[in-house]
């Protein structure tokens, strides 16, 4: 079993999965993640490769409903692959594979904190208006 930190840091990772997906920090986590659980191994990369992008199209998928319970299971999908990697591996691999972990996990939050948007309309009038973009948006009409 995997001491309290390592099983905090695998549900982070789950975490950073499922909010990264179809964001602007989804291509730098799917990569992340990836190279992380495919230790080195191009065909075992290409295989998260295909099962990120597959968590990607489930939660696209979605309806309004069920897009909590979805992105919960989907959380401990991902959860559970990271504990069994680092189950898996000798104490001394684990921890550079936790750092490597923790290291993607950081830049998905550096990410999203950098993506977001804060827009501010003070005294304006606005008819058939809509706000578009990516990311995370702050809006406050007043």
């Amino acid at each position: 079993m995997l001491v309290e930190a390592l099983l905090a840091l695998t549900a982070a990772g789950g975490g950073a999965i499922v909010q990264a997906a179809g964001t602007d920090a989804w291509n730098s986590v799917r990569s992340g993640i990836a190279r992380v659980l495919g230790r080195g191994e191009e065909a075992r990369e290409q295989a998260e490769l295909a099962r990120l992008d597959r968590t990607q199209a489930v939660l696209d998928a979605a309806t309004e409903g069920e897009v909590e319970r979805v992105q919960a299971a989907q959380v401990a999908v991902w959860q559970n692959r990271l504990e069994i990697l680092l189950e898996e591996l000798p104490e001394a691999k684990q921890q550079q594979v936790a750092a490597e972990l923790q290291a993607v996990i950081e830049q998905a939050s550096a990410d999203a904190k950098r993506k977001s948007v804060h827009n501010d309309f003070s005294g304006s009038t606005f008819e058939k208006s809509a706000v578009q973009g990516s990311g995370t948006q702050h809006n406050t009409f007043s």
